[in-house]
């Protein structure tokens, strides 16, 4: 019998980068077992057009029973836990095929917002456990993360209804920090150790901590 599959998505690089730690961390994880699960990682365009296309086949494909979106977030430090999505795209930068969306939605007529159906303050409570630095987040940008972490919610709530998903962003890695004159970066190592533990966290956590994770800012 085959193993529930856990969908992995990370995205290629953008904005001048030669690497994205999310690609990075999905190619570690793939193949991987996590509670009895096989990890299946893929890695997505940065293009408005394509890239929820992929996804949508991805998922028609695999059947996931849980779906982690990772993408790079340059600037942050810590590991981010994506809480909501939202209908807007608003490029500060073109993707990489070259198109730049100005205050579109990213579905027409669509939610204003999706929320997560991830436990998120108990994957981040494993992460800090583990030493590994991470934080909720209100705002996964308004650019190609955002725009499939709202079609990946979109298309469970539609079509998939036996998956969970969400999205979490990862800092720089060293390397890229290095160019960026006074930014964070978080090895890879690390990182995967923190994806990892999200992913079992997720898939042992039905229910949520009931505990405080909201700003004052």
């Amino acid at each position: 019998m085959n193993r529930p599959v856990v969908l992995v998505l990370g995205f290629e690089p953008f904005a001048g980068e030669t690497i994205n730690p999310s690609a990075e961390i999905a190619g570690q994880l793939d193949g991987l077992a996590i509670g009895g699960h096989q990890l299946v990682s893929s890695v997505l365009p940065v293009s408005f057009a394509e890239a929820p296309m992929q996804l949508a086949e991805l998922l028609d494909r695999h059947h996931p029973e849980l779906v982690i979106a990772l993408g790079q977030a340059g600037g942050r430090k810590q590991i981010s836990f994506e809480r909501v999505a939202i209908n807007l795209i608003d490029a500060r930068i073109a993707d990489n095929t070259g198109l730049q969306p100005i205050d579109v939605e990213v579905l027409r007529g669509g939610p204003g917002a999706y929320f997560s159906s991830l436990p998120l303050k108990a994957m981040q409570a494993d992460l800090q456990a583990l030493g590994v630095p991470s934080s909720l987040s209100l705002s996964a940008g308004s650019f190609v993360c955002n725009q499939v972490f709202y079609w990946l919610a979109h298309l469970l709530a539609s079509e998939h209804p036996q998956a969970r998903g969400g999205f979490i962003h990862v800092p720089w890695l060293p390397e890229q920090a290095e160019r960026h004159a006074g930014e964070p970066g978080m090895p890879l190592a690390q990182m995967v150790v923190g994806v990892r533990a999200a992913i079992d966290c997720a898939l042992r956590t039905r229910t949520d901590l009931d505990v405080a994770g909201g700003s004052t800012h």
